[in-house]
């Protein structure tokens, strides 16, 4: 009956998403609903278990959610990302240019979101393209593997955020195996998967603005070296403050209790933002008044994905709640197969149905948590299985194939050879690298 309840609910918010096309967020509690009456729970427990789910997750995760995206939308809009891109296309030359194209999506795919890093830098791939008279495809899905992968596996994005805070898992230990994660899967999705697309192109020849013109003539651009800092400030504080307990002996308590309250994500993001306010904004002649607008639109820009979510939030504790969890836990792990594996395969099933890499990463959470609960499966390695399974095989139910394809001028057969395929690759080769650092540190 469990699993049934189970199906089905996974089943009518696959319906509600991608049919009837109602809002994820309005989706997830119309079947958190509907999955807590079948389970039997009573009618009070389940509204506090709707209002809990909500405030549970969006009280650890809210603010580092805003600040990332402040973060991004000012590093957009100062021209920061465009001067990354430049120095790296710069340094690699015309010989290695996938592999600096690749390097900057990554770079720039930290702080910013896949869809806003997929606007900014199309025109450059199209302007490299044009200049050096190369495939536009060939030159730039590199780029736009390297934003999809951090989009998936590193903080501050939302769905690695909100994974972290589901699963209790360390947010710096997390982006450590991230960043070592991500690097085989850009590589082989990305350049070595590239050199295969040479004979693909667009229909028709789009024309772009040049890199550069989008930031105001009132407003300097910032140097490379300060766009390279800015953009990873919030990565080299969570590094260094998950590190540096290790490195530092010391009983001295109160040390480190200086060193856990820096380290700690939300103020990571906050000192973070500071230092790009003042570095990108306020020292390139920017006013305060200018910079809290920039802000502001931010917030405007990740109220949605705030609400999707809040919404898989219920949905989980509608599960943990109803008992469901305990069962599911005890089911699953008589399964013959690897927790990271059926981790990765159900986000995965999930992702082709629904399209969206977050919305299916956050629906399997709620059914995969008592994977992680057990204390047998490291909590880190399971956010980032979640992450590989969400990226697999993008097709035409994903918004981002029509992105790629229309901006492209492809056709919906080249876009499927791909940016499909492309998608498959990393979150393939993302799942083994998973498993290879499981072997490794287990």
């Amino acid at each position: 009956m469990i699993l049934t309840v189970i199906v089905l609910s996974l089943f009518l918010l696959i319906v509600l998403i991608t049919q009837a096309k109602i809002n994820a967020f309005l989706s997830f509690l119309i079947v958190s609903v509907i999955s807590g009456i079948l389970l039997g729970m009573p009618l009070d427990s389940l509204i506090l278990a709707i209002e809990k789910g909500i405030g549970s997750v969006m009280g650890s995760l809210m603010l580092i959610l805003v600040l990332g995206a402040m973060l991004g939308k000012i590093v957009a809009d100062s021209g920061a990302a465009e001067r990354i891109a430049a120095v790296m296309v710069q340094l690699m030359g015309e010989k290695y240019i996938q592999w600096g194209l690749m390097l900057t999506g990554f770079i720039v795919g930290i702080p910013l979101f896949y869809g806003v890093g997929f606007v900014l830098l199309v025109p450059l791939i199209f302007s490299i393209s044009y200049r050096y008279k190369l495939p536009a495809v060939y030159i730039g899905l590199p780029m736009l593997a390297a934003l999809s992968v951090t989009h998936g596996f590193i903080p501050p994005h939302p769905s690695p955020v909100a994974l972290v805070a589901l699963f209790h898992a360390d947010m710096g230990v997390t982006l450590i195996y991230g960043l070592l994660i991500a690097t085989p899967a850009i590589i082989i999705g990305g350049p070595i998967f590239g050199m295969t697309l040479r004979n693909i192109r667009p229909k028709h020849e789009l024309f772009f603005k040049p890199v550069g013109t989008e930031v105001g003539s009132d407003y300097r651009v910032p140097s490379a070296w300060i766009s390279f800092l800015a953009s990873l400030f919030p990565v080299f504080l969570l590094i260094i403050g998950t590190v540096l307990p290790y490195v530092i002996d010391t009983d001295n308590e109160k040390l480190l209790s200086w060193m856990k309250f820096i380290s700690n994500p939300t103020l990571v993001m906050l000192l973070a933002i500071l230092f790009a306010g003042y570095s990108l904004g306020i020292k390139q002649g920017r006013s305060i008044k200018s910079i809290m607008e920039i802000f502001d639109g931010a917030v405007r820009d990740i109220a949605m994905i705030l609400f999707i979510i809040a919404g898989s939030g219920v949905f989980k504790q509608v599960m943990e709640d109803s008992g469901v969890s305990l069962a599911l836990a005890n089911y699953l792990q008589t399964l013959p197969i690897h927790p990271l594996v059926l981790a990765w395969l159900i986000t995965a099933v999930i992702r082709g149905c629904i399209g969206s890499a977050t919305v299916a990463a956050l629906t399997a959470a709620g059914v995969l948590l008592p994977l992680a609960t057990g204390g047998h499966i490291h909590p880190s390695l399971m956010v980032l299985a979640i992450g590989a399974g969400s990226l697999m095989f993008s097709h035409v139910n994903d918004a981002g194939f029509w992105l790629f394809k229309e901006y492209f001028g492809l056709s919906v057969k080249d876009t499927l050879l791909s940016w499909s395929i492309m998608e498959a690759i990393v979150s393939v080769v993302g799942l083994l690298a998973v498993l290879a650092l499981d072997m490794i540190i287990t």
